[in-house]
């Protein structure tokens, strides 16, 4: 079983490529401009060709959904779903939170919660179970403040993501650890698709939209009149 998995909801334009839950390449490159559009397409293809296969041996595509950037989400989406239609095969989305924590579980850590930097005090978030890996709230849009997880406070508690630098600075978790450079990554994707193409757990390619979990909001230009 051959999946190329694809993860682009963050600074890390980010492909690998897995027979069943072995990784067999990965290419990624974490960048503040956010260059999926520039870099995603040379990536898959030097995956390709650093696993050793071709295109015609893939057997599903699979997508880190979001939540995260509203561009880099539709880069990847018409990409996986490009190769979906061209290829003829299945498309796999697993949620890009799932991506972060599959290499701390079994740490030490009772919970395990990304937080993916969206806007001022603004996180992309959910709670995982520290022993399990298993996601145990929803996933959320939330502003950070001062009381945000308090009632955490006496768990020991691990914070992951490009959003737990401004955690840091304004929680009082005495028993927190906090990791800044921890963002989706393609190979974290590989477990949850093995999982679903397994269950035969396949997107609809022609309907399927991103996990935005809100609004696209551009920044609107001030109206310039023209004096005469």
């Amino acid at each position: 079983m051959k999946i190329l998995h694809i993860e682009t909801s963050s600074k890390n334009c980010s492909v690998a490529i897995s027979d069943g839950e072995n990784l067999l390449c990965l290419c990624e490159e974490v960048s503040d401009n956010y260059k999926q559009s520039e870099s995603l397409h040379c990536f898959v293809e030097w995956a390709l060709e650093g696993a050793e296969i071709s295109l015609k041996d893939l057997d599903a595509i699979s997508l880190g959904k979001g939540p995260g950037s509203y561009t880099g989400l539709r880069i990847g989406a018409a990409s996986a779903k490009g190769f979906c239609y061209g290829l003829k095969l299945p498309l796999i989305a697993v949620n890009s939170l799932d991506s972060m924590v599959e290499e701390f579980v079994n740490q030490g850590f009772e919970l395990i919660i990304p937080l993916i930097d969206a806007r001022r005090m603004e996180v992309y978030t959910a709670i995982f179970d520290g022993k399990s890996g298993e996601m145990i709230s929803e996933t959320e849009a939330k502003i950070l403040d001062e009381t945000s997880f308090s009632e955490l406070t006496y768990k020991k508690v691990l914070f992951i993501g490009d959003g737990a630098k401004k955690a840091q600075e304004i929680f009082n978790l005495p028993n927190a650890e906090f990791k800044f450079d921890i963002y989706p990554s393609a190979k974290g994707l590989i477990k949850k698709s093995v999982e679903k193409f397994d269950q035969k757990d396949f997107e609809n390619v022609a309907y399927f939209e991103p996990f935005y979990l809100k609004d696209f909001q551009g920044v609107k230009k001030a109206d310039r009149i023209k004096k005469t």
